[in-house]
């Protein structure tokens, strides 16, 4: 997944119904949705975002923090 694919524009998070972010760090192929709001991350494996509510982790406000870094360009 790539940050100019349109599925982007449709996922949600599970739990808020809001706006996913896309990081992908340089080390991994597939990356992270995440939301700001609810400092949650969800995994993308295999090129497929794990979108369950159980998939979702908590962020602790340091990760957060390092998050919000990498979404402002």
């Amino acid at each position: 997944m790539n940050a100019d694919d349109p599925l982007l524009k449709i996922l949600a998070c599970p739990l808020d119904k809001g706006p996913l972010h896309l990081l992908v760090p340089e080390s991994e192929k597939d990356g992270v949705l995440y939301n700001p709001r609810l400092h949650r991350r969800y995994p993308i494996v295999d090129g497929i975002p794990q979108l369950l509510p159980s998939s979702g982790e908590q962020v602790t406000e340091d990760e957060h923090e390092e998050l919000l870094r990498r979404m402002t360009p």
